[in-house]
């Protein structure tokens, strides 16, 4: 039904606003440790950073659950009503909202991966920054704590 779709869809939005402020947020962190001179700063933004995610995913985790389940009855249901409508004109008015909300749902799953690439990607970022003479082992070990905190956008302990 159209409220059911719309409920879907309200939830999908509040999901995409979630995941593209955390995404902003690790962009954010990275442009700061292009202008960051200490090192001992980085990891402890870092761990901010990494605390936030944790939270926010935490938060979010039962609604992408029911969200991904959304899905996984979605696509039966669209095929049973192409296979029931067959070539009728009426077909993809029929099942247009079935697919907004599935596309909707598989955007939102996407932008939540590509949280975890980004965090990926870090600490090959401070591994790239001169930090000045003698800074080399700081900066491993500050690539080093970045890379074994393994951030990203954590279900149920999974990332």
């Amino acid at each position: 039904t159209s409220v059911g779709g719309g409920t879907i869809l309200c939830f999908v939005y509040g999901m995409v606003h979630v995941n593209r402020s955390l995404s902003i947020m690790i962009d954010a962190f990275c442009c700061d440790v292009a202008h960051q001179e200490s090192l001992r700063e980085i990891a402890r933004v870092w761990n901010l950073t990494q605390a936030i995610l944790r939270k926010a995913a935490l938060s979010v985790e039962y609604c992408l659950l029911v969200l991904t389940g959304v899905v996984l009855l979605l696509v039966p249901l669209l095929l049973a009503d192409v296979g029931a409508l067959g070539t009728h004109r009426a077909s993809p008015s029929a099942t247009l909202p079935g697919f907004f909300v599935m596309c909707g749902i598989l955007y939102v799953l996407l932008l939540s991966a590509r949280i975890t690439e980004q965090c990926a990607r870090v600490p090959q970022l401070i591994n790239a920054m001169c930090f000045g003479e003698g800074s080399e082992v700081l900066r491993q070990q500050t690539v080093d704590y970045v890379s074994n905190s393994a951030a990203g956008f954590y279900i149920f302990g999974t990332r």
